[in-house]
């Protein structure tokens, strides 16, 4: 289910101006709300492309290991392995 949070966000000065020249007639967003949810978005967005990137670069590492590394294992072994 989805679940609503309500934010109070505080800002001043130049962060204030800033937010102000993109908020509303001339600015890329309507009003504040959806200016704050496209942050919000793009940092998501940001932290899912760094655990991808954190995986591929560990698969990576893992596929890079020469042949004679890797030993054959049975489905037994394995999951006496992963048990332990």
């Amino acid at each position: 289910m989805s679940r609503t949070t309500t934010m109070t966000v505080r800002v001043s000065g130049a962060l204030s101006e800033f937010v102000a020249t993109n908020v509303g007639e001339g600015g890329a967003y309507e009003n504040v709300s959806e200016y704050i949810r496209d942050l919000i978005r793009r940092d998501k967005e940001r932290a899912e492309r760094e655990a991808f990137d954190r995986l591929k670069a560990e698969l990576n590492h893992a596929f890079a290991a020469p042949e004679e590394s890797y030993k054959p294992l049975t489905a037994a072994e394995v999951i006496s392995r992963n048990r332990a």
